[in-house]
This record gives C-alpha cells, structure tokens and sequence, in this order.
C-alpha cells in the first residue's frame, strides 16, 4: 500500500471564502468553546493563580496610622506654635527654632537609619554573590566581589597590610573561587578571630550574671541587652553600620538563620557533654540554669557571626560551639569547687 503524497505548499488569502480554518481536536480553547468540563479548569488555574497576589493589607495598615499619627503630631506643634505666637511673639519664633531643629533630627535619623540598612542589604548581597562565585569559578565576578569587599573594609586600620596583599594579588589569580577564599583567608581570619572573643566574653557575662541574678525578669532584659550588643559590634567588626531598625533587622535575620540551623544545636559536642555527663545537675540549680543561658548566648552569637559576615565559610573553618563557650564550663567547674 503507497503512502499519501505529500501536499505541495500554497499560497493563500485568509479572507478567501472557500478557505476554512478549524481548531485542533486537543485545542483547550476549542474545549472553552464547547462547554465542556475540561476546559472549566482553564479559567479555575487562572484565577487561583489570581488569587495568590494578596492585598499587602498589613503594610497599608501600619502606614495609614504612622500617616495619622505623623498629621497629629504635625497640627498639635503648629497650633502650639500659633498660640505661643498669640500670646508672645518671641515664645513663638524659639518654638518654631525648635520644631526646625528637631525636624532637621528627624530626617539625619531617618538618613543614617537608611544608610545602616542599604549597608546591611550590601553584606548580605555580597555574601550571596560569593556564594555564587564559589560554585560557578567567574574570574571577574570575584574581582568584583573582591574590590567592594576592600571597598567595606577600607577603614579597618588592623587590615591595611592584608588589604595590599589583596590588591597586589587581584590581577594574578585566575579563577574566581580561589580570589573569594584568598580574601577569606586574608581578611576575615583576623576579624574570625575577634568574633570569636567577643562571642566567648558575652556568653560568659550572661552565664555569670544570670546565676547571680535574684529574680528571673533581670536574668531575660540582661539577656536580651547582651543579644542585641552582642548582634551589632559583630556586624561593626565585619563592616555593617546597623541603626535601630537596622539592628532589629539583623535580630531577625539571626533568629531566622537559628531556625534554619536547628535551633539550639541540641546535637553539638558542647550541649551533649552538658547533657549526657548530667553537669547541669552537678552544679547548682542557679549555676547550671548560668550555664545553659550562656550556651544559648554563645549559639546566638554564632549564627550572628554567620547574618553579619560578607563572605562565607570556605576557606576557612565554622567557629564551634565549644570553641566560644568552652570556657563557661570550666568557670562553672572552677566556682563549684570553690563553692565546695
């Protein structure tokens, strides 16, 4: 049996009456036509998809009362203002003085609190990119990496000599991945280093004032005084410059990255060495309840020290847990033995 012919290309007008156009038999928009229940599902998928654009309705309730809030505060200065110039003219022009210097505060808050963030959302961008870079090897993508790094860390006075070596060797390596870990090497190995102090000396303090403390309420606002301290000197060792919202920010981030990483980290050497030798029942209930406040203190600065530096872990190894608070259990060892 032959196979059909092939049909020879034509050419055609659309607008020939003799031409008929119809639908393939699989076509969805035939199905729409007809009524049938497949094609019902079309119009269901894009509305569900429609669907998922939710109204940001938090965002426009925060701004509409922080705008009736800001309208307020305005019309109760300006009547302030017109009564004091009712009664006294020279009262009304020290209160207008001051309502122009206090503006002018505000917005040197508003710009530096803007700065801190733009500041923080460039750490963090940096570290995504060399994240990125580590994996995909670009040569010029780490040089760029590499000079807005230098770029962040240009008034460090300790990282001068470390900042020459880099710019010296920018132009000689080849692949992208080994720039990223030669500045690791180069410039975080020294703030690594106090990172890790100041992480050590603030889960200390907490361990010792919290087992000294009398009541609970002073143990949980010294606790998260010492977090918040704690969150921005790292993100000032490493380059950020956080304001108060940027700070808040920063806390956000870290409890976040904690959520990600397990939390409490209830599987490390540390946590079982407390746990499973029973240290904590050793000690003294104040003392042991010292101790565990300064391991959580030491957790949090890890996974702060993890939010706040521009590059990631490759080069150079994680710090530990037990390396930023072993010696919480060697102080609370030492005081039970002089307690004894």
């Amino acid at each position: 049996m032959s196979s059909p012919r092939p049909r020879k290309p034509a050419i055609f007008s659309p607008d020939d009456p003799n031409v008929v156009m119809t639908a393939p038999k699989d076509d969805p928009l035939l199905d729409i036509a007809s009524g049938t229940e497949a094609d019902q599902q079309l119009p269901a998928l894009a509305s569900a998809t429609k669907s998922k654009r939710r109204v940001p309705w938090r965002k426009i309730l925060f701004g509409a009362v922080g705008g009736l809030i800001s309208l307020g505060i305005g019309l109760a200065v300006t009547r302030l203002i017109e009564d004091l110039f009712a009664r006294f003219e020279l009262l009304g022009w020290v209160a207008l003085v001051l309502a122009g210097l206090g503006l002018l505060a505000l917005l040197a808050i508003i710009i530096r609190e803007l700065a801190g963030l733009s500041r923080l959302a460039t750490i963090e961008k940096l570290r995504e990119r060399a994240t990125q870079t580590l994996l995909n090897d670009n040569r010029t993508e780490g040089q760029a990496i590499m000079r807005d790094l230098l770029a962040i860390e240009s008034k460090a006075p300790h990282l001068a000599r470390s900042r020459t070596k880099l710019q010296a060797h920018l132009g000689e390596i080849i692949d992208g991945a080994d720039l990223i870990r030669l500045a690791e090497r180069e410039l975080m190995t020294p703030l690594d280093r106090e990172a890790r102090q100041l992480v050590s000396n603030a889960a200390k303090r907490v361990s010792i004032v919290t087992a000294v403390s009398p009541r609970a309420a002073i143990d949980i606002f010294f606790v998260l005084i010492t977090a918040l301290g704690l969150c921005r000197q790292l993100a000032l060792l490493y380059g950020g410059r956080p304001g108060t919202l940027g700070l808040f920010r920063l806390m956000r981030h870290v409890i976040a990255h904690l959520t990600i990483t397990g939390g409490m980290a209830a599987g490390d050497s540390l946590i079982q060495q407390v746990i499973g030798h029973g240290l904590a029942a050793k000690l003294s209930a104040r003392l042991g309840e010292g101790v565990l406040n300064g391991l959580l203190t030491a957790r949090l600065g890890i996974a702060a020290i993890e939010v706040t530096r521009p590059l990631p872990f490759a080069a150079l190894p994680r710090p530990t847990l037990t390396e930023v608070a072993g010696g919480i259990i060697r102080s609370a060892e030492q005081a039970e033995k002089n307690k004894a």
